[in-house]
């Protein structure tokens, strides 16, 4: 339903938007998909409700490639999911001829949409990505919601059977391999809700054991 209209919020109709959701379509399970356009239209219908002047096709960019970085694909690095996301949220973009100025942006959105407490100072799509990511992840900014805008949301983007467990498992597979990357953020908690064995570094320790001599 890339056609479906919330409040006045729709899918840009833009032939870069139509090859971004293709190119998303092809690379990501539908769980993460249908989670990365519900992420656009509680950022864009957030962005509305505070009156915040955004440029739909790059809050799209950022909403769609933001989780791109937890796919198979990226299986085998060792960087920050959000970075890889964001590397390659710029890759597609500098072959679109976007300016510069604007890929920063999309790049800020995603690399930064596990930070709260920063995105929310920052230009509205890096504000609005963090924002909606936090609304479908975790609930929060649900009382920005009506009913009939949060109903028409999960019909035009199905959260499909028993979404919370199936996330934690698809951000568990991707971050085990990189448990470092992982440091400094609540991605840990992935690693820790599924493996009783992962130790969890503690910044308290490592400063107290540093500079020793």
């Amino acid at each position: 339903m890339n056609n479906a209209e919330i409040s006045g919020v729709k899918i840009p109709d833009s032939r870069i938007a139509r090859e971004i959701t293709q190119h998303v379509r092809d690379t990501e399970t539908d769980l993460l998909f249908q989670h990365s356009r519900r992420v656009y239209f509680w950022g864009a219908l957030l962005g509305q409700r505070k009156d915040l002047k955004f440029d739909p096709e790059l809050l799209y960019a950022a909403a769609m490639f933001h989780d791109i970085g937890i796919t198979p694909h990226y299986h085998g690095s060792q960087l920050r999911f959000e970075v890889d996301g964001a590397n390659a949220a710029r890759e597609f973009l500098q072959g679109h001829g976007i300016a510069e100025s604007d890929i920063e942006k999309v790049w800020l959105a995603i690399a930064l949409h596990t930070t709260p407490g920063i995105p929310e100072h920052m230009h509205p799509e890096i504000c609005l990505v963090q924002a909606g990511a936090g609304m479908d992840m975790t609930g929060r900014h649900q009382a920005d919601f009506s009913d009939e805008e949060r109903g028409a949301v999960i019909t035009a983007c199905p959260r499909g059977h028993d979404f919370g467990h199936q996330v934690i498992e698809t951000f568990y597979q991707g971050l085990k391999h990189r448990p470092g990357s992982t440091f400094g953020t609540f991605n840990d908690d992935f690693l820790a809700f599924n493996d009783p064995e992962f130790q969890r570094a503690d910044l308290c320790s490592i400063i107290l054991a540093s500079w020793r001599g």
